[in-house]
């Protein structure tokens, strides 16, 4: 007979202008799921024991900055072994200047631990993902699919990736300081693979979502969006992503 083992998963959701509470929620759902997995919640990264205890890391963050000495930590997980299911904003970290949004390289080792960091993003738009491996077990048998009312991401690569997910856009992104970045290409990753140690990250930038209070105190009330949560391939995507993450 065989005897199955208890599967601990690491969440932490707390993703600054973006709806945290819908976000987790949708997620505990995916992980419940999974009978074996048994999932601790947190809003920081701060418990590091906690993770490194862990199996599978996911992240749905905004602007949330790890401490140089948690940044050692998650370097630790990974080198050790550990898998991170990161997304949407998790490499965003935000700053404004005279009312535009700059990311200045605040946290060079977590952007080097994700394989990436977000630089700008234009107007939420309907978005084609088009499949770049169909052979990948997180992408076999997927279609190209659409997405609405979703965050187009420009992100600056960091190491390797392997991109199983891409999209095409070029528009400039004028809420930014950097508004022309990632212009001058038509093909931008959306879920990629970045080995780091003996550990591995899948970051899946889909994801965006609002609720009607998330933007304050830019603006005072904002109608709700789903973006790709409205895709039934989004979460297919999401559930490959938690059976990746747990071995499965």
């Amino acid at each position: 007979m065989t005897v199955s083992k208890q599967t601990d998963v690491y969440l932490i959701c707390n993703a600054k202008y973006h709806d945290t509470n819908f976000a987790r929620l949708e997620l505990l759902k995916l992980l419940a799921e999974d009978e074996d997995v048994h999932t601790r919640v947190a809003d920081s990264f701060a418990d590091t024991d906690g993770i490194a205890a862990s199996k599978l890391l996911i992240t749905y963050t905004c602007d949330l900055r790890p401490t140089l000495a948690q940044q050692s930590a998650l370097a630790d997980f990974l080198e050790s072994g550990g898998r991170w299911f990161a997304l949407h904003a998790t490499n965003a970290l935000l700053e404004f200047v005279d009312g535009k949004a700059d990311t200045p390289n605040l946290a060079p080792k977590f952007m080097e631990l994700l394989g990436s960091r977000f630089i700008a993003h234009p107007a939420n738009q309907t978005i084609e993902i088009k499949v770049t491996d169909f052979s990948h077990p997180l992408t076999a048998g997927i279609s190209d699919f659409v997405v609405e009312d979703e965050e187009p991401y420009y992100c600056e690569p960091m190491g390797e990736q392997k991109v199983l997910l891409e999209a095409s856009y070029n528009e400039p992104s004028t809420g930014y300081v950097r508004s022309d970045y990632g212009t001058d290409r038509d093909r931008h990753p959306q879920m990629y693979l970045h080995p780091y140690g003996q550990g591995e990250v899948l970051y899946l930038s889909l994801g965006h979502c609002t609720g009607k209070h998330d933007m304050k105190p830019l603006a005072d009330i904002v109608p709700v969006v789903r973006g790709s949560w409205n895709s039934p391939t989004y979460y297919e995507l999401l559930r490959r992503g938690i059976a990746w993450g747990c071995g499965k």
